[in-house]
């Protein structure tokens, strides 16, 4: 079968031939632009050596940090300072529970709403709204304090109730970062908490051992059971 000529179809072999594209790869892209009559672009020249180091100034980390050994962190965990502990902590440990509700401009009509049902069913320390980031807490929330006594009905409660928002529950114990990083209950998902630079209480300063709770609402709505 035989084949006509086509010009055009010559054009383009030509263009893409052996020699042609070795020629593209040398820069040539504007000579073939101007072949086809496209523009002609001319290729951005890598950078120089004597370029990139003719920055000025001096690194505040030094030069050798690519020789620095890896080190082990230090132990964050309760009790493994030193080791792993000898025998477990005691449940009389935990004084208290808050419960801290997570919120953002498209959620907070939710944490209205827990929180309106909260302050009419427990008794429990309200606290005030937190509309940034406070303390370890890296979103808006509201918390609410309540003892131990109240802790088999609440937690069942914000897992029915917690309207797809956020909760952190964490005990209160003589080591907060420990009750917010590794004691720590979540309701639905968790989410970052800046709380590894929390220290224990300074007792010789007067401070309590673990964080006090005063309720300040007063229940007017029973709690709804089956």
């Amino acid at each position: 079968m035989s084949q006509t000529y086509d010009p055009i179809d010559q054009h383009w072999a030509d263009l893409l031939s052996p020699g042609r594209r070795q020629l593209l790869r040398a820069g040539g892209l504007a000579a073939a632009g101007g072949l086809i009559g496209a523009p002609a672009f001319a290729a951005a020249p890598a950078p120089s050596p004597a370029a990139i180091a003719a920055h000025t100034g001096k690194s505040p980390w030094g030069y050798a940090t690519t020789t620095e050994p890896t080190p082990r962190p230090l132990a964050v965990r309760p009790g493994e300072e030193h080791g792993l502990p000898d025998r477990p902590r005691a449940y009389t440990d935990i004084k208290s529970y808050h419960a801290h509700i997570y919120f953002d401009e498209d959620s907070y009509e939710k944490a209205v709403r827990i929180r309106q049902w909260t302050a009419e069913r427990f008794a429990v320390e309200l606290g005030n709204w937190n509309a940034e980031p406070r303390g370890p807490h890296v979103t808006p929330s509201f918390y609410f304090g309540f003892g131990t006594d109240l802790q088999p009905l609440i937690l069942p409660w914000l897992q029915l109730n917690s309207l797809g928002l956020t909760i952190l529950v964490h005990p209160n114990t003589d080591d907060p970062r420990a009750d917010h990083l590794h004691y720590a209950l979540w309701v639905n998902r968790s989410q970052p908490v800046n709380a590894y630079s929390m220290k224990k209480p300074d007792l010789a300063a007067g401070e309590p051992a673990v964080e006090q709770i005063y309720p300040n609402t007063r229940p007017t709505v029973a709690i709804e059971r089956s």
